[in-house]
């Protein structure tokens, strides 16, 4: 009797399912172009009122106005998981009482003028679930 293998397989998510799952986690990837070259900063995140915010160890200025999120969780061993990108407008959070919300509350790496509040409104979400099944 022989078996098939399992095969690896990406499944399209719904842009609802996708933005549930980056709901449910802390940490993902602030994905922009700095002297065009791409440039990925590890972040601190939450989902407010259908916007994504963002805490970063990236200077002010080198925030374009558009920005990409990257969020996933991979099971090395079984290949199995997820993964979505966030893409839209993003704005520096300015307001004081807002930074020093968002300080308290979103994980950061670094402290000073290198650690950015940054707000993405979702205009493009995209994900996968990475099955282990070709049944899946």
């Amino acid at each position: 009797m022989s078996t098939t293998p399992a095969t690896a397989r990406m499944v399209e998510l719904s842009g609802a399912e996708a933005l549930w799952l980056v709901e449910g986690s802390r940490l993902g990837r602030l994905v922009l172009v700095q002297r065009e070259l791409a440039v990925v900063r590890p972040a601190g995140h939450a989902l407010e009122y259908g916007r994504l915010v963002v805490r970063t160890p990236v200077q002010g200025a080198a925030v374009p106005t558009t920005a990409t999120y990257q969020v996933d969780e991979v099971r090395e061993a079984s290949g199995t998981g997820w993964t979505v990108n966030v893409t839209g407008p993003a704005d520096i959070v300015t307001d004081p009482h807002e930074v020093a919300h968002h300080r308290r509350t979103l994980t950061g790496w670094t402290h000073g003028p290198h650690d950015t509040i940054l707000r993405i409104q979702p205009r493009t979400v995209t994900g996968f679930r990475l099955t282990g099944r070709a049944d899946s």
